[in-house]
């Protein structure tokens, strides 16, 4: 019989769900796990059913969100081994804010939990504060999505920026500089691949709706990534994943100097890390001049991707993590 390990997730399209643990099934069979997830959206019928579920399994993994009692209690009291997995700041609110109730939510979870995977340091060193059994376990996605064959127009420069709705508000951070750089660099435009669309009267956008079927292909047609962050609590706490599919996808990068982004991206080398519109006008010009930097910095970001963050390798420290927990942990 395989071992069983149930995921309870916010929901089946959220983005946490499908790339910290649905993408994850073929290899947990490939292992002898049997994966099986669960929605929460907060009904007593769906946690009843969670417990039931949760009885019956080697690991239950809490994907992202936090519970209060008595059904933290109960959770605790069935579950062999309890994980906690986050990708995103829980602990505060999505404008930086601090929150009590949040924080508070946050630590009462945590601290019940045999095991804590972080998306990245930041995130680590604040579930280390009610739990040291932490370990750093990167968002991902997979090489062979990006390995596709794919024709990159002759002319002008595509950018891309990768995201959704609820993250729309950081791209509008650097619209108005790059409708300036669109009066000077030939054929500059932009490709949104998200869940809206955007008009500028300055710049051409290209608004793509974001499927899973078409989000590689798209990067891969295009020449540069983008990733603008404001710096706040809440965004330190976020996982690189578009700069990891930036970098999948052979592109280089330019990032805003904000949390795990300025550690994944080398200034120079696979990239370019900006610390104000100086820097970004900059790094698009650059970019703009040499197709062979382009394509150098592209290489050797996906090298780094392929080295460090690809989903095989960020597998491997799941499943020695699970063996350790099961090996000995404790409720």
């Amino acid at each position: 019989m395989p071992r069983q390990i149930l995921f309870i997730a916010k929901g089946f399209d959220d983005p946490s769900t499908r790339y910290r643990a649905l993408q994850y099934d073929h290899l947990f069979a490939a292992h002898g796990w049997q994966l099986s997830c669960l929605v929460d959206r907060g009904s007593w019928l769906q946690r009843w059913a969670i417990l039931q579920k949760a009885r019956k399994a080697d690991a239950v993994v809490i994907v992202r969100r936090t519970y209060s009692y008595p059904f933290l209690l109960l959770l605790r009291l069935v579950a062999r081994h309890l994980v906690f997995d986050f990708d995103d700041a829980v602990f505060c609110k999505s404008n930086g804010g601090p929150s009590r109730r949040r924080y508070k939510g946050f630590i009462r979870t945590v601290s019940r939990c045999d095991q804590v995977w972080a998306g990245n340091n930041y995130l680590a060193a604040e579930a280390r504060r009610c739990n040291q059994q932490v370990i750093v376990v990167p968002t991902s996605v997979f090489p062979a999505s990006y390995e596709k064959s794919v024709e990159k127009k002759d002319k002008g420069l595509e950018l891309v920026w990768i995201g959704s709705q609820s993250t729309r508000k950081h791209l509008l951070t650097i619209i108005p500089l790059l409708e300036d750089l669109a009066q000077t660099v030939s054929g500059l435009r932009l490709k949104i691949i998200a869940d809206f669309t955007l008009q500028s009267d300055r710049l051409e956008v290209a608004a793509v709706a974001w499927s899973e079927a078409v989000e590689a292909q798209e990067l891969l047609s295009a020449d540069i990534g983008l990733a603008p962050l404001p710096d706040n609590a809440y965004t330190r706490g976020k996982c690189a994943l578009k700069v990891l599919q930036y970098m999948a996808a052979e592109l280089p990068v330019i990032s805003s100097a904000v949390g795990v982004n300025k550690e994944v991206v080398v200034d120079g080398a696979t990239g370019y890390v900006a610390e104000n519109d100086w820097d970004w006008s900059q790094a698009v010009i650059r970019l703009a001049k040499k197709k062979s930097l382009r394509q150098t910095m592209g290489r050797a970001g996906r090298e780094q991707f392929l080295q460090n963050f690809s989903a095989p390798l960020v597998f491997q420290k799941i499943l020695a993590s699970l063996e350790r927990g099961l090996g000995g942990g404790a409720k």
